[in-house]
């Protein structure tokens, strides 16, 4: 049973959503304040977490920044309003997915399944490659380059590998989408373009010209093998 962290002050929506996970197999911890987040992570596991962002103490954004710079684990967001600027802001720092409330019940508890089983599913055979001074493991999900270990989150090392694993083959946007979020694009959904401009800082690569991920327009991206020697 997966251990799902609940962070919202809507009391109401805190306890319907609660009971709602509880049945579908889901054990759900409850906070309503953004700043009782952090300790409660230091003393208990947790697979999941899903956070509002208008919260009392820290706003969810904070505590989004704070979370992900210590731990891996999933964090699903909740957010009021459907503009990009909330859920960019969130993807950027961090964030897996995002909901817009008030979240259906069934699409809540399929995002969270989804999250969850691209987590836990690992291929425990020893699995790397190298690109120059790029190395990628797969087993022991460590990224390295030019011989200093690459902080990755877990969704960021997927989309790596899978961007990696397909060098020089361009991946449309559709496809990275329905592989990385697990569902279909639908034309407005920016969640895989911040991964990717996430990804590209990390690893060096130029956002303003990118050459080592490139942006084939009209197509997709591109993994350049050729790319990751100085």
């Amino acid at each position: 049973m997966a251990n799902i962290l609940l962070v919202e002050d809507d009391l109401a929506l805190q306890e319907l959503t609660r009971d709602y996970l509880q049945q579908n197999n889901l054990h759900v911890a409850v906070l309503s304040r953004g700043d009782e987040v952090m300790d409660y992570l230091s003393k208990h596991k947790v697979d999941l977490m899903i956070l509002d962002v208008m919260l009392p103490g820290k706003d969810g954004f904070t505590v989004c920044r704070e979370v992900r710079d210590k731990y891996a684990l999933p964090i699903l967001m909740l957010t009021a309003k459907g503009e990009d600027f909330d859920q960019v802001i969130g993807l950027e720092l961090g964030a897996d997915d995002y909901v817009i409330k008030p979240a259906e019940p069934r699409v809540l508890l399929a995002r969270i399944t989804a999250l969850l089983r691209r987590t836990q599913e690992q291929d425990k055979s020893v699995q790397s490659v190298t690109f120059g001074e790029l190395k990628i493991d797969k087993n022991s999900r460590i990224v390295t380059l030019k011989g200093q270990e690459v902080s990755l989150t877990s969704h960021e090392f997927e989309l790596l590998w899978l961007l990696a694993s397909n060098a020089g083959d361009v991946l449309s946007r559709e496809y990275v989408h329905e592989q990385m979020i697990g569902r279909q694009y639908d034309g407005l959904d920016r969640t895989v373009d911040v991964r990717i401009s996430r990804l590209r800082k990390k690893l060096g690569d130029n956002s303003d010209k990118p050459y080592r991920i490139k942006t084939v327009w009209g197509q997709g991206y591109l993994f350049v093998s050729d790319a990751w020697s100085e």
